[in-house]
């Protein structure tokens, strides 16, 4: 029996699992590594705890499964989008990277769309430039610590700083590669015309791939360091984003998947390039070669229910120690004694800044609507319907651009629980669908990998191994109650912009 080994790279921890040949998942394993905050709106992390995190996870993973070196057949890769990875001329990392949920490049996205056009910035890349873009990072680098900027011989993706370790080579996916804001996303190549404006040098960015190619293969030092064989095919892969709706079968148009991760992600597959006319969604290469995708990004949907968890849930942390428990249960059995609305809460779930449909790296979160009734279970609904709704902006959006939806294929920590799977089918309104491969992006992977391997399409490995499990259908009257409430959570952040920023300019100065 051989084995493909999925590794998505996300941005609290790694998770590596291990498919058969029949698209059965073997055994996964996962591994937390560090997140920094220096200043407010900033977000780093060092790529060497990324490597080392993977290799140790890749080694448990196979001592899990009881799986040998030789058994693994390729090796696919996910992960977070948009971070900045930039090694000197001896590969050397120069200093951490920017995540994508960095904020601090809004002066430079303003600049580069004023150097090369925004219209034509949206022309040639498909997108207007957001701070957590990668090309603002390099940008902000040469602004502000030039001293690095200077040390540069590459830059890469998260991922594809892994995929350098494993095997010694430079690559990165056009699918990855869409969100630097540096390719030509309709010729799936880099923009010579973006880079020449922005003077940022074409040799310092990697060889362009399409996911299910192999992009390398195992070396002696990552063999040691890893447990696989010397030599085993490694794939280019995709982001997270691309390889979630690989892993759940979103291959094809008319279905669109719903993750929630860290961030939150509506995802429609497109079988030609469609640029968004606003600009407002992304127009990103997909993980199938040759075709595309469009996807609207809330940046605190999981991570704000997180947010909550860590901070606000002593009481359910305890218990679901004591008990043996999965902690989200327990809250999300909170928030169900509360009512639709939770009697008139909203909660704005900007907790990061926002993206879709509100590009502002100073939208705040916060709680409308508090009375004296309120309680724990209030808030925690709350929390839920704010994250629901904030996603549901960007299928709103896709369809003013005709985009045909038939069902949502969920996936994600919080496809787990039937009650939010029930909500998002409710305030959406389009039947919810859970399918057996539930670890998203890291089966995604896996698929590439096997598809590189075996010579197979990708949709055709889904066809085969993706299957729905599990429908739920939107309740009528819950549906009438959510849309009264998602009317107002419309107004919400128009009307609190201003105090938004305000606060922001507040902090920022101490």
């Amino acid at each position: 029996m051989g084995y493909f080994l999925g590794v998505d790279l996300g941005t609290s921890a790694v998770k590596c699992i291990l498919v058969d040949e029949q698209g059965q998942v073997k055994a996964d394993k996962s591994v937390e590594y560090p997140f920094y905050q220096p200043h407010p709106g900033w977000a780093e992390q060092n790529p060497e705890d990324w490597w080392t995190g993977s290799a140790e996870c890749i080694r448990l993973l196979l001592e899990k499964a009881g799986v040998s070196a030789g058994e693994v057949r390729g090796v696919g890769l996910s992960g977070q989008m948009h971070g900045s990875v930039f090694l000197d001329g001896e590969l050397a990392v120069i200093r951490p990277a920017l995540l994508w949920c960095d904020q601090r490049t809004a002066a430079e996205c303003d600049w580069i769309e004023e150097t090369v056009g925004r219209e034509r910035l949206g022309e040639l890349t498909g997108n207007k430039a957001l701070t957590g873009f990668t090309a603002p990072k390099i940008v902000w680098l040469r602004r502000h610590e030039p001293e690095h900027y200077a040390r540069i011989a590459h830059i890469m993706l998260p991922k594809d700083y892994v995929r350098l370790k494993l095997t010694g080579e430079f690559g990165i996916d056009v699918a990855d590669a869409s969100g630097t804001l540096l390719l030509d996303v309709a010729a799936r190549d880099w923009s010579q015309e973006v880079l020449d404006k922005l003077e940022i040098k074409r040799e310092w960015l990697p060889p362009l791939f399409e996911s299910n190619d192999i992009a390398g293969y195992l070396t002696a030092e990552a063999a040691q360091a890893t447990g696989l064989a010397v030599g085993t095919p490694v794939v280019a892969g995709g982001g997270d984003q691309a390889c979630g709706a690989v892993g759940v079968g979103v291959v094809k148009p008319g279905i669109a998947s719903v993750a929630l991760g860290t961030s939150g992600v509506v995802f429609v597959h497109d079988e030609s390039y469609q640029e968004d006319e606003g600009r407002r969604l992304h127009s990103f290469c997909h993980g199938v070669p040759g075709k595309w995708h469009r996807m609207g990004v809330m940046l605190s949907a999981g991570g704000a229910f997180q947010w909550w968890k860590n901070h606000f849930a002593g009481e359910e942390l305890a218990r679901a120690e004591r008990e043996g428990r999965d902690v989200y249960d327990l809250l999300t059995e909170l928030a169900a004694t509360a009512p639709i609305g939770s009697e008139g809460l909203l909660f704005a779930p900007y907790l990061t800044g926002e993206r879709v449909p509100h590009p502002d790296p100073k939208a705040r979160g916060g709680f409308v609507g508090l009375n004296l009734r309120h309680g724990k279970a209030h808030l925690t609904r709350a929390v839920m319907e704010g994250i629901t709704f904030g996603l549901r902006d960007s299928l709103e959006l896709m369809k003013e651009s005709s985009v045909e939806v038939s069902e949502l294929r969920v996936n994600g920590g919080g496809a787990r629980s039937l009650f939010w799977r029930q909500m998002i089918a409710d305030i959406f309104g389009y039947p919810v669908v859970t399918v057996n491969s539930t670890d998203g992006p890291a089966y995604g992977a896996a698929v590439m990998a096997a598809s590189g391997v075996l010579g197979r399409a990708i949709p055709e490995l889904c066809g085969e191994w993706i299957q729905v499990v599990d429908r739920v259908e939107p309740i009528p009257a819950n549906q009438a109650a959510y849309e009264r409430y998602y009317e107002v959570y419309r107004t919400m952040y128009p009307t609190l912009r201003d105090t938004f920023h305000q606060l922001s300019d507040l902090a920022s100065q101490g």
